[in-house]
């Protein structure tokens, strides 16, 4: 049976200080209730942060992948948690001074990494930081940040789109964010823009990569993939939306619209599973001598 899958089996000593884990985890909790609250309901009513809720669950199940490291690991209390502490202090305290959220809610972070170097030092913090900082991927992106990327991506979106349909023998042309194709005027909007799209695969593939027995490089490789494949998914729907649109109406071609948002995600895994693939033949791993 090997380590992963051995049935989990901690020492008396690990087994006390996470014990005394429970009540610093009841003590954040309280702490960051209200945060917690508002990354909540930020989820439940913003579409491009709808995964939030699947963070933890994923993050969580890091955490068990690595359990091994549990019951090997020496763990012992350090000190040098506390810097930790007062940073993610000073960052929510920033956040109410200068009335930006954000702050408060990356603050929860290094909270995070300092409480586990707190309770189990160094080799705690070496189990515990994928699942950690995967967790970035529930907070919403900074106003400012989100502000820089939607219209960019916005841009990027109707000029390839109709480059696209040029290529495909279609008479477009762009103006602004608005594609014209004959007599049709099609709006690539900012929900269409692909922030969302690229969020959520972002999360995707660092998950993926996390999860991967690869090297370091290939994990690289898989992440920052998720921009390419977010275009080329976002891409792909406003072109055919627009081919619809001319040969077929501007009924069926919203219909297709609607509907084809719930097939942007598998046909980006589809694309990704590719490139795993592709990256299995191309990247060999020397034989040792």
């Amino acid at each position: 049976m090997s380590a992963a899958t051995a049935p989990l089996e901690l020492t008396s000593p690990t087994r006390m200080r996470l014990a005394l884990l429970a009540p610093l985890v009841l003590g954040l909790a309280w702490a960051y209730w209200l945060t917690l609250g508002a990354l909540a309901n930020v989820w439940a009513h913003d579409p491009q942060y709808s995964h939030g809720f699947l963070v933890p669950l994923f993050a969580a199940v890091l955490l068990w992948q690595r359990r091994a490291l549990l019951q090997t690991a020496e763990f012992q209390p350090s000190w040098w948690g506390l810097p930790f502490l007062v940073a993610a202090a000073a960052l929510r305290l920033g956040g109410a001074w200068f009335f930006y959220p954000w702050f408060d809610t990356v603050s929860l972070l290094p909270c995070l990494i300092g409480m586990a170097v707190l309770c189990g030092g160094w080799p705690a913090l070496r189990w515990s930081w994928p699942g950690i900082a995967f967790l970035l991927f529930m907070l919403p992106l900074p106003y400012r940040l989100g502000i820089i990327m939607a219209p960019t991506l916005q841009r990027v979106a109707t000029i390839v789109s109709t480059y696209t349909l040029q290529t495909l023998g279609f008479p477009a042309m762009s103006e602004g964010n608005v594609i014209m194709l004959n007599e049709a005027r099609i709006g690539v909007v900012e929900a269409c823009g692909g922030l969302s799209m690229l969020i959520v695969f972002f999360a995707l593939t660092t998950a993926v990569a996390l999860l991967t027995k690869a090297d370091v490089k290939d994990k690289m490789l898989i992440v920052l993939s998720a921009l390419p494949i977010a275009i080329v998914a976002n891409v792909t729907r406003i072109t055919l939306t627009a081919v619809l649109h001319d040969l077929a109406g501007r009924a069926v071609a919203d219909g297709f619209h609607d509907v084809a948002g719930w097939f942007m995600m598998p046909l980006a895994l589809a694309m990704l599973w590719l490139e795993m693939q592709l990256l299995a033949r191309l990247l060999v791993a020397p034989k040792p001598h």
